[in-house]
């Protein structure tokens, strides 16, 4: 796989993969060092079954092997972090866990966050206000646009999705901020098409985004 990536010119900034609370120090180790191995900057934790975060505790439980993953990534020269959804917004036993828990009691330098905007904006957050409480915290984005305008919700099904710069996200406030944000990379994300035409989606996001804000 290495050489293959390495043949083809391809640059991978970033992952996806599901740090398991089981995993142990040199398993943890073999994942970073396998990333070093293909150039890859960034690992993303990008779920928490509903299990995992059905309380307060099991949310603390998770930000401790969090912070332990991100402190033996960082020694490979990985940057650990955490991919939202909306559930991480819903109150649970008078706290708000992405605030109250993650925000709080990840270590900013050992997990970052890549926030997915249309995510958070479904959970009624406003982002911009998310990078001035939390600056510098925010490394990477997703990008993907919503169609409507609801009332905030927290189950992480819908099919709203839309093209970057067709929907209601105002990303003209959002990547103002980015600075403030402390954003290194945006990836355009595109989860569903109601047209089956992801492709064509993707390139309407990325048109928008090079054209308008990186000329």
């Amino acid at each position: 796989m290495y050489k293959v990536v390495i043949d083809l010119g391809m640059e991978i900034l970033s992952s996806h993969v599901l740090i398991a609370s089981t995993m142990n120090a040199n398993t943890l180790r073999k994942i970073a060092e396998d990333h070093a191995k293909l150039g890859v900057r960034y690992c993303i934790q990008p779920w928490v079954f509903e299990e995992e975060r059905a309380t307060l505790e099991s949310y603390k439980r998770l930000t401790a092997n969090w912070n332990h993953a991100g402190q033996i990534m960082k020694e490979c020269g990985i940057q650990f972090g955490y991919h939202n959804h909306n559930f991480e917004f819903e109150t649970i036993e008078g706290k708000i866990p992405y605030y109250d828990i993650l925000m709080a009691e990840l270590d900013k330098d050992l997990v970052t966050m890549e926030i997915d905007l249309f995510w958070a904006t479904k959970a009624g957050q406003n982002p911009v206000e998310m990078f001035k409480k939390y600056p510098g915290r925010f490394r990477l984005f997703h990008m993907k646009d919503m169609m409507t305008i609801e009332a905030p919700f927290y189950n992480p099904s819908t099919d709203d999705f839309a093209p970057v710069g067709t929907g209601k996200i105002d990303f003209d406030e959002i990547l103002a901020a980015r600075t403030i944000a402390g954003l290194e990379y945006m990836f355009v994300e595109q989860d569903s098409t109601l047209d089956g035409k992801p492709f064509d989606s993707i390139k309407t996001s990325i048109t928008y985004l090079t054209t308008k804000f990186l000329v």
